[in-house]
């Protein structure tokens, strides 16, 4: 299992647990994004830049995760696509999405645009907790301890 990080939108304090389960665990993983970012030096830890435009992180993510792989991503539509190709698509907040739950994610994420569309405002996501951090860690353990095993 590859780890692939949608890294543009993904906050720090993820992208610093992200490090230290790749090292940790010597999974190869992979940060996208349309601008710089610092990465510590490691074997494990890669980072892409794309070019900036509307999805290009996301459109390389899909051409180069493969089944099984694990993408970090808080889009839905991504995680959606990467769901439909094999993969499995993990939150930055810690929740793993299944078939079931992108489909209603999707159905209540274009529900919001319309609705932001037709000029109310929304507001925005909650910000990041240390709940949310734990539930991120305590998940991503348990999928790269099961990658682990089946390996």
């Amino acid at each position: 299992m590859k780890i692939w990080v949608d890294a543009d939108a993904c906050p720090v304090v993820i992208r610093e647990i992200l490090f230290r389960a790749a090292v940790r665990t010597e999974t190869v993983m992979t940060l996208v994004a349309n601008s710089l970012l610092q990465v510590p030096p490691s074997p494990f830890i890669h980072f892409r830049k794309v070019a900036r435009g509307f999805d290009a992180a996301d459109d390389r993510i899909l051409a180069e995760a493969a089944p099984g792989d694990l993408v970090i991503t808080a889009d839905i539509p991504l995680a959606a696509e990467a769901i439909e190709r094999g993969a499995q698509a993990l939150s930055p907040r810690g929740e793993l999405f299944s078939p079931d739950t992108i489909r209603q994610l999707r159905t209540m994420r274009d529900f919001m645009d319309t609705l932001r569309g037709s000029g109310i405002q929304s507001g925005g996501a909650a910000p990041m907790r240390a709940a949310d951090r734990q539930a991120f860690a305590a998940k991503l353990d348990t999928l790269l301890t099961a990658a682990a095993r089946q390996q």
